[in-house]
């Protein structure tokens, strides 16, 4: 499953790649990085059909994760490609950005830092329902 990070904050990606180590290894998962919502959608645009979820900070300096989210959900509204599942990321677990994100399409939303086991295991259930 190909899952696209974007996150402005570089040691990101470090962190991701020794969490799901085992994961990446087997093949389950292949992670790719994009470091602010432009490269995230200068990324979809080469590699739209490969990417199933894409997990988005919100608070981004430039394109906010959220403006990212909208773009996504126009751009690739009805196949081909299938859009990507988003799940959005914040620091700020604050009510609004949650409302915000989930009527912007978000399929779930999630809180800094990161519970990486309750993650994994959304993504493995997600990885199973994709095969």
């Amino acid at each position: 499953m190909k899952i696209l990070v974007v996150d402005d904050e570089q040691d990101v990606r470090a962190l991701f790649e020794q969490r799901f180590r085992r994961e990446i290894r087997s093949g389950r998962f292949s992670f790719s990085f994009a470091y602010s919502g432009e490269e995230a959608l200068d990324y979809l645009h080469g590699h739209a059909s490969e990417v199933v979820l894409i997990l988005s900070d919100i608070n981004m300096p430039g394109m906010s994760g959220l403006e990212l989210l909208r773009q996504i959900k126009r751009e690739y509204a009805a196949p081909p490609p299938a859009p990507p599942q988003v799940m959005m990321l914040t620091a700020y677990g604050d009510e609004q950005s949650r409302q915000q994100a989930l009527q912007l399409g978000a399929n779930d939303f999630l809180t800094k830092p990161v519970d990486f086991a309750a993650l994994k295991d959304k993504l493995l259930l997600l990885a199973d329902h994709e095969n």
